[in-house]
């Protein structure tokens, strides 16, 4: 229950003190007195947006205290516990606003953010103004009522979660086919270099070797013919064989030179010791450069189809191997994907049979709460003076998606045997009213513990129809709180808790301020008088005021 609600500069109020009590609450004044201040600075003080400037002119902040009574397993109270503030049985709710928009809040005096409030006035307040008419006329709105009158929370995001699995497998198999599409498109070619590829076997710095031993070659042919000539010089009639000839011919000689040639002598077997190291030298160096012309022609040719399978590539020779491994794993991918897609549809088909089951199972919950949304709107329409009219909650099936397979649209009738229609243009004004009353009540019923605030829920009604209004309110406020900004008269009567908001000059009237004040017994008989007679009070509405505040 809402107690308290304390209010210093704010629009065009210097200073308010409300205590609410149980039961139906009711604030009535003239038009512009300023009944929207007193919501708009309670919403203020739960962290509602609204509007930008609230502070009073003039004044250097505003602020706004009010002061719940929380009785025991409120669910605002699981919302402070994980806040960590601790609540015994009242909360108290502060915020503070400056000229420049600069906001500060308290909760029981401890620091807090707009979304702490916001998150606590969602288990605290619910208002039914005149904004939110647009939502429960809209059909795109009737499926989240329905399934928040079913209290179908947790199937809807089971729901979801299993719409967002369909969705992902849907994605996972539409990519895949896609990449199975596009490797179709060039299996030839993949094919086809693969194999290329595959018979070159081409290793990774094989261009160079090949390189090099080519050149090796090409020079080798080109210098062995002058060494072969050079070993034959030195070998057999060459060099050696002549030095041989002249040891032999100067040892023969020797015994008669007396000693004349010995000198020479020990030269030549020198020259031929040489001679020897160098023939077998050249003799190496002729095996070195032996090759057999066809190791240069294959040399060639390999180097030669290396080089140009690069090129027909576009990439370096020493590229080639890594190449063909991804055409080989491209391939491998496309012999698989019959597979892989295979297994991703059998995915496919599991994630659509658990949506279709978690859509039925919501689905099989707001047919049931469609029945139980009618029955209720069956019993709140007759005390409206509404015993004719037929509400309907018809569901059809829809586009599937996050919120399952179905679409629900709220129709009315209203009298037997009429067409049922939207409510906007099957009932009147106040029909609609009315319509729009009961199924506000209906599906608030189940909030436990909220404060329920009526904003000129009677608008454009009067007579009997302002009366049955006034009796729903106030058998709905014996379960609690109901807070009502009205101008009817009858529904005024029926408050347990009387307000009047009036706009005053200040002394010398250079301001005008908004005064909000409780009402005793006569000042609710005036009151009520002035509502049923304007401006000019006569004696014959004060009498009705009372007969009016009597009958309730």
């Amino acid at each position: 229950m809402l107690r308290q609600l304390d209010i210093t500069d704010m629009l065009l109020i210097r200073r308010a003190e409300l205590g609410f009590g149980p039961g139906l609450n009711v604030l009535t004044g003239e038009t512009g007195a300023g009944k929207s201040i007193l919501l708009d600075s309670l919403g203020f003080a739960l962290g509602w947006r609204g509007r930008a400037e609230l502070v009073r002119q003039g004044a250097e902040r505003g602020e706004v205290t009010a002061i719940f009574e929380l009785g025991p397993g409120h669910p605002a109270l699981a919302v402070l516990e994980e806040a960590g503030i601790e609540v015994e049985d009242e909360l108290i709710l502060r915020r503070v606003n400056t000229p420049s928009g600069r906001k500060s809040a308290w909760v029981n005096d401890r620091p807090a953010s707009g979304e702490l409030l916001r998150r606590l006035s969602e288990h605290l307040v619910e208002l039914h103004g005149q904004g939110d008419d647009r939502a429960l006329l809209d059909p795109r709105s009737h499926l989240g009522l329905l399934d928040a009158f079913a209290d179908a929370e947790e199937p809807l995001v089971a729901t979801r979660m299993a719409w967002s699995g369909l969705r992902a497998a849907r994605k996972a198999l539409a990519e895949a086919e896609q990449g199975l599409a596009a490797l179709r498109e060039e299996e030839e070619y993949l094919r086809h270099a693969a194999a290329e590829i595959e018979a070159l076997s081409p290793e990774p710095g094989e261009e160079e070797a090949l390189d090099t031993a080519r050149r090796r070659m090409q020079a080798g042919a080109r210098i062995r013919e002058d060494i072969a000539r050079a070993h034959a010089a030195l070998t057999g009639e060459g060099a050696e064989g002549l030095t041989m000839d002249a040891i032999r011919w100067l040892e023969g000689a020797a015994d008669a030179a007396e000693g004349a040639l010995d000198a020479p002598l020990e030269a030549l077997s020198r020259a031929v010791d040489a001679l020897g190291e160098a023939e077998q030298g050249v003799a190496a160096a002729l095996d070195a450069l032996g090759f057999d012309p066809g190791d240069l022609e294959r040399t060639e040719e390999r180097l030669f189809a290396l080089r140009a399978l690069a090129r027909k590539h576009g990439v370096q020779i020493d590229e080639l191997p890594a190449l063909g491994a991804d055409l080989s794993a491209k391939l491998e991918a496309l012999d698989a994907s019959e597979g892989d897609i295979g297994t991703l549809k059998a995915r496919v088909a599991e994630a659509e049979a658990a949506f279709d089951a978690a859509a039925a199972h919501l689905s099989g919950l707001r047919h049931a709460a469609a029945g139980r949304l009618e029955a209720a709107m069956a019993e709140e329409l007759p005390p409206l003076k509404m015993e004719r009219a037929v509400f309907n909650v018809e569901i059809a099936p829809g586009e599937p998606g996050a919120s399952g397979t179905d679409a629900a649209h709220f129709t009315a009738a209203t009298n037997p045997g009429a067409p049922a229609g939207p409510l906007e243009k099957v009932a009147s004004g106040g029909e609609l009213s009315r319509f729009l009353l009961a199924l506000k009540v209906c599906l608030h019923a189940g909030a436990e513990g909220q404060i329920l605030i009526f904003d000129e829920i009677d608008r454009g009604v009067g007579g009997a129809t302002a009366d049955a209004i006034g009796r729903r309110l106030s058998r709905l406020a014996e379960a609690g709180q109901v807070l009502v900004v009205t101008h009817s008269p009858q529904v005024a009567a029926r408050g347990a808790h009387h307000f009047r908001v009036q706009k005053e000059e200040t002394e010398g009237g250079t301001a005008t301020l908004s005064q909000v004040a409780p009402l005793g017994e006569e000042e609710r008989i005036a009151e009520i008088a002035r509502m049923l007679a304007g401006a000019d009070v006569t004696a014959e509405a004060k009498a009705a005021a009372e007969a009016l505040l009597a009958a309730s």
